[in-house]
């Protein structure tokens, strides 16, 4: 399904990424230090070079422990980001979906980290609600974005909730598409 996506500009195939994080009490939006889960930094232009675009492709969680504090979970952002955020650790797991391409991407994913400036605002897509996941009433937890979220140089993006997720623990999935800028 992924294989397809093609990079018009450069007449190759944009190269395809997921980073999977386990976040306990996830971040708000709102707020710049411990943000993400997981947090994707475009930082593939310093140094020099032209660097990626990066477009977020879907978001994807299943919630392992209930929260104490019911809130939304999506996809924040933010520019203003030209060195490494600090305070970070590591990504649980890292996969590319490039089909026989060994080569890392060029953006960094972190599981959390502190970011230069707050999230611009939240992309719902989906909740968080207070009930024992025995008795879980989720929704859908996979949504296709389809690269309508850019990621320039310089920018990050992360999934975040709409308040602090106290005592919460998610699995986090979040797919991109890199392709090369002219």
């Amino acid at each position: 399904m992924l294989k397809g996506i093609y990079d018009f500009s450069t007449g190759g195939r944009a190269r395809v990424f997921c980073a999977n994080a386990t976040v306990t009490a996830m971040g708000a939006y709102t707020t710049a230090a411990g943000i993400g889960g997981p947090l994707l930094w475009n930082g593939s232009a310093v140094g020099g070079g032209n660097g990626v675009t990066a477009f977020i492709l879907s978001c994807s969680y299943g919630l392992t422990v209930a929260s104490t504090v019911a809130g939304a979970i999506g996809i924040t952002g933010g520019g203003e980001q030209p060195a490494a955020p600090t305070s970070t650790t590591a990504i649980d797991g890292l996969d590319g979906l490039n089909y026989g391409d060994a080569a890392g991407p060029a953006c960094t994913a972190y599981r959390i980290g502190t970011v230069a400036v707050v999230g611009e605002g939240l992309l719902v897509t989906g909740r968080i609600h207070t009930g024992a996941i025995t008795v879980d009433t989720d929704d859908d937890n996979f949504v296709h974005l389809g690269g309508m979220i850019t990621v320039p140089t310089g920018c990050w993006a992360a999934v975040a909730g709409s308040a602090v997720l106290t005592t919460s623990v998610i699995q986090v999935s979040l797919c991109w598409a890199e392709v090369p800028n002219p």
